[in-house]
């Protein structure tokens, strides 16, 4: 199956600046799109693409004087299988020390992620009997599922995972957070996902279409894709970023001061008479 993607984003900045962003197809997906994303940016400003730590495609703007909003938009489209998200409830978990030391960061408490906080107890007598892999990580995924409500005028950037676990509302982000934390207190690697994950398989959602957040376990000898938030497989995701929690995968981060006034995002399926 085709998937159009893209999106349009404008900030207002008041002062010369630095803008990153992290809006790219993952290196992952890159072989899968029909043509290169054109990414574009008004005005035309200096702009500098790398690889990050994590793997994933970034950029940095450099905003200048007089420049009071900038936009980026793009458009692209990408083959997908059309699979529904991959699993194997055999698939079984590492002790730590026979894990990949690539995996090991994905143990450990991050900015968003407090792995060393009352959710390590927490998880321990809520999650210790249930049976070591997938059985387990779903056994997470069911109960952030119900424990938090979504509601998007709710969402806080600030907002961690012991913050949802105790306020109990948030957004995908907060949902991510939550699962990753539990996993990683039970000492299966787990890192967060951004990308686009459009209204395919499932009924249309009435909400604005967005950017979203799930998470990836290493389990045997490779990753597999969860979500906390939708609680159930689904098609056509579009991985972005990949890192240790939001912080590392930022849609956009300026250095000063900055406002959103724009936002659309594109996650639609190429029906077979329009292809």
């Amino acid at each position: 199956m085709l998937i159009n993607i893209g999106f349009d984003i404008t900030l207002g900045v008041t002062a010369p600046t630095a803008l990153l962003y992290m809006l790219r197809v993952h290196p992952s997906r890159e072989a899968d799109l029909i043509a290169p994303e054109s990414l574009q940016v008004w005005p035309n400003l200096q702009r500098d693409e790398y690889i990050d730590s994590f793997g994933n495609n970034c950029g940095r703007l450099i905003v200048p004087l007089g420049v009071s909003s900038v936009t980026l938009t793009n458009r692209a489209t990408i083959n997908d299988s059309g699979a529904l998200d991959a699993v194997d409830y055999n698939a079984f978990q590492l002790d730590a020390k026979d894990l990949p030391i690539s995996t090991l960061q994905f143990l450990l408490p991050s900015r968003y992620c407090e792995v060393d906080s009352e959710l390590m107890q927490f998880a321990w007598a809520r999650f210790g009997n249930t049976p070591l892999g997938a059985a387990r990580v779903q056994a997470i995924c069911d109960f952030v599922h119900q424990h938090i409500r979504f509601d998007y005028q709710c969402a806080r950037p600030t907002r961690t995972a012991l913050d949802g676990y105790r306020e109990r509302v948030g957004v995908c982000r907060d949902f991510t957070h939550l699962a990753v934390t539990l996993c990683r207190c039970m000492n299966i690697p787990a890192r967060y996902v951004t990308g686009y994950l459009g209204d395919i398989g499932v009924p249309v959602m009435p909400s604005p279409m967005d950017f979203s957040a799930w998470f990836e376990v290493f389990l045997g000898d490779r990753w597999f894709t969860f979500d906390a938030r939708h609680n159930a497989r689904r098609i056509g995701r579009v991985v972005m970023a990949k890192g240790r929690d939001a912080g590392d995968v930022p849609i956009t981060m300026g250095f000063g001061q900055q406002q959103l006034t724009q936002f659309h995002v594109i996650t639609d399926e190429v029906l077979p008479q329009t292809q």
